[in-house]
């Protein structure tokens, strides 16, 4: 079949309500006749990719048989959970609130994270400072490899920038996905306590690009929005009448205790840019074909393709089942 020409409206869906029936039906098979569960359990973060599952969940099963779960912690954005209240409440969704600050730690969290925040800036104080992490963006298109640097907001508003080293990232790292961790267990806490299946909501890009904890926000029992590229999530969320407030907020990973976005940790691109570079990319578009179309030269695309690949390569591990051994 021959290739449609590279657009920039290529990823745009003709049929919105034909789209949303389809995923709504695939739903309800996988919770009532592939799982033989009663009903669904999601995490409520008030972010795009929660609320469109929500609201197909409840397309799909009707609100009664739907439970959403906000699960904030110390460093949470305090504007996720009245977000998310709010949305449920627009569906009629039962909700619970479990605040897992203790457990983390237990599971000493915030210690391990800040220990190595210390080797780094041995004055920091968590008590008054901020942290977050971020990737190199000029290194996107000079085929690097990214580098990540650690940024700490002081009280006055001072921010200091220093590369992290590599056994500091990864033990910041580490000790962050407890977070994910602890609400997954949470999770299905709930839906073995009620006989439900617990749905995912990461989308095309968390799953292919590995912006996920493995068995953490990455173990669910169905993944909705696997197939849609983000923009095409904020389609199905304008369709299905998302709230404004949640449509226009910047997504953030809600991890760190300073405010991060997706871009700025991990993505390096605007979502309606990658969105398009992705297609392009897995579709074999040629960089040239791609690049007039973005205003990029053929060298441009043809280095984000590279740092695509490298993605998909570094975190296979991730999307992989574990071995066994016979």
């Amino acid at each position: 079949m021959e290739k449609m020409p590279f657009s920039k409206d290529i990823l745009q869906i003709n049929d919105i309500e034909a789209t949303i029936s389809h995923l709504c039906a695939l739903m309800r098979e996988e919770i009532y006749y592939n799982n033989k569960r009663r009903g669904a359990v999601l995490g409520l973060s008030g972010g795009i990719d929660s609320s469109v599952t929500l609201a197909l969940a409840v397309r799909a099963i009707s609100p009664e048989h739907v439970l959403g779960i906000m699960m904030p912690e110390k460093d949470s954005n305090p504007e996720s959970c009245i977000l998310a209240e709010k949305l449920a409440g627009q569906l009629g969704v039962e909700t619970a609130t479990e605040e897992i600050t203790a457990a983390l730690e237990g599971f000493h969290c915030y210690q391990r994270r800040d220990e190595a925040i210390k080797k780094i800036f041995p004055e920091f104080n968590p008590a008054t400072d901020k942290s977050k992490i971020g990737i190199n963006q000029s290194g996107l298109n000079q085929n690097l490899p990214p580098v990540f640097s650690l940024t700490v907001i002081k009280k006055s508003g001072e921010q200091q920038h220093k590369i992290i080293p590599l056994n500091e990232y990864l033990q910041i790292v580490a000790a962050s996905n407890f977070k994910q961790r602890s609400r997954m267990a949470m999770l299905y806490y709930y839906a073995e306590k009620m006989h439900y299946s617990v749905l995912g909501t990461a989308n095309k890009h968390e799953i292919a690009q590995g912006f996920f904890v493995k068995y953490g926000d990455g173990a669910a029992d169905m993944y909705p929005l696997a197939a849609l590229y983000k923009t095409q999530v904020y389609q199905l969320a304008r369709q299905l009448g998302i709230p404004r407030e949640i449509i226009d907020r910047t997504p953030t990973t809600d991890t760190y205790s300073a405010e991060q976005t997706q871009e700025e940790f991990f993505y390096q691109l605007p979502f309606e840019e990658m969105d398009l570079l992705w297609y392009g990319f897995e579709n074999d578009y040629s960089p040239t074909e791609v690049g007039l179309i973005l205003e990029k030269t053929p060298e441009e695309v043809a280095s984000v393709y590279k740092n695509f690949a490298r993605k998909k390569r570094t975190t296979g591990y991730l999307r992989a089942y574990p071995a066994y051994f016979s």
